[in-house]
């Protein structure tokens, strides 16, 4: 495995300590954090298409719109899955539906940041950055609220810290090694090689830690199902009285031009490995299931029109979702501004009426418990049009 502490620029001794530390697998714990509340941030990259995972049946304009890509409303084979009558799940999300049946889920659609153009890049940026424009800071709104949130260890599961978690406070990033594991006595050798070096020692012990908690998973995500190995990585990294608390994991391959498919195809089997992820959680959390609260968002919607190669191109509003067995749930959340062609953003995509920001800071405030007046100075500012949502939180 890999574990990286985030940093502004990277020494020869730091690569060193990041290499040494894929060498062996001995447990230590990590630090107490002061809270039991954990949360984790999906950021699905590339841009999920809302209107095919959270279909509105109740639109009469969305199976014109929609044509061959359209979801069949619940009731025909391999049709949606029910929710308020108005809005169906897509058939793929089974692990999902029931969360939202049992009242752990609150789902958000006809939502964005306040990044209106159409770059994946720029977009990412808004969303993780928390101000309402690509580079108008350099740092991670969840780095942020960090600072408010003592001894709470931070992790990113792939090889690097996404920019939503760089910034002043300590955060690591974990991936599986593909190098052979060190025996016992090179293990040994190193840990009295490095005993008194203030950097390698800290970040050996560091990288032992997340590697012995996560144990055969790095093997799990070489053979397949990396959505899956991801999350289950993340939740026995989360589960222990010591574990980290807050996670980011990211899932690429949204981005959906080309035969995007409907019930079956290209992106019903990318949601089904999201939900095989979010069930995964789900088991590997345990008991501290009902201290969670995992947030799932991208960067925008897509197209309300289908284009000439059975794709959607990028668009503006998205879905979102609050899981967890902290969340009280069971409800949808939209102002739902319609398909007409009057209603659509730019004649083209679902208009967005909520600021994804709005999410962001019910979740920090009432479950993890930041004040709101450091959430609208410090970790979003010049959001104050983005209301905070109360009640998310059980």
């Amino acid at each position: 495995m890999t574990l990286l502490r985030n940093a502004a620029s990277i020494s020869r001794r730091t690569l060193l300590a990041a290499s040494a530390a894929t060498l062996f697998t001995s447990r230590i714990a990590f630090a107490k954090a002061q809270t039991d509340k954990r949360l984790v941030v999906i950021i699905l990259r590339g841009a999920l298409d809302g209107l095919a995972v959270m279909p509105p049946h109740g639109d009469p304009r969305y199976a014109d719109l929609r044509g061959d890509l359209a979801i069949r409303p619940p009731g025909a084979l391999k049709s949606a899955l029910p929710l308020d009558g108005f809005f169906g799940l897509h058939p793929a999300m089974v692990e999902m539906h029931r969360l939202y049946g049992a009242g752990e889920a609150v789902f958000f659609h006809a939502i964005s940041s306040p990044y209106r153009q159409r770059s994946h890049f720029d977009g990412q940026d808004v969303l993780e950055n928390g101000a309402g424009a690509p580079l108008a800071v350099n740092d991670g709104w969840l780095n942020r609220a960090l600072t408010a949130l003592p001894g709470a260890e931070a992790l990113a599961i792939g090889q690097n810290v996404p920019l939503i978690l760089r910034g002043e406070a300590s955060a690591a990033s974990w991936a599986p090694s593909y190098l052979k594991a060190a025996d016992d006595d090179t293990v040994a050798r190193l840990m009295r090689m490095y005993a008194d070096d203030a950097l390698l020692q800290p970040a050996l012990e560091m990288a032992a830690a997340t590697d012995a908690a996560v144990g055969e998973m790095g093997a799990r995500k070489r053979r397949g199902a990396a959505f899956k190995a991801d999350a289950e990585a993340a939740a026995k990294l989360l589960a222990g009285e010591n574990g980290a608390r807050i996670a980011v994991l990211q899932f690429g391959g949204w981005d959906t031009h080309v035969n995007q498919g409907a019930e079956t195809g290209q992106l019903a089997n990318r949601l089904q490995q999201l939900d095989a992820a979010l069930g995964a959680l789900k088991t590997g959390l345990g008991p501290a299931w009902k201290d969670t609260a995992v947030i799932v968002v991208t960067e925008f919607g897509r197209t309300a029109r289908v284009n000439g190669n059975r794709g959607t191109d990028h668009g503006a509003g998205a879905a979102a979702f609050v899981l967890g067995g902290a969340v009280n749930g069971g409800r949808i959340a939209a102002d739902w501004p319609g398909l007409g062609d009057r209603d659509l953003y730019e004649n083209r995509d679902l208009r967005p009426t909520a600021d994804i920001r709005s999410v962001f800071k019910g979740v920090l405030h009432d479950h993890m418990k930041i004040p709101a007046a450091r959430l609208e100075n410090d970790v979003f500012p010049d959001s104050a049009y983005a209301k905070l949502i109360t009640g998310l939180v059980a």
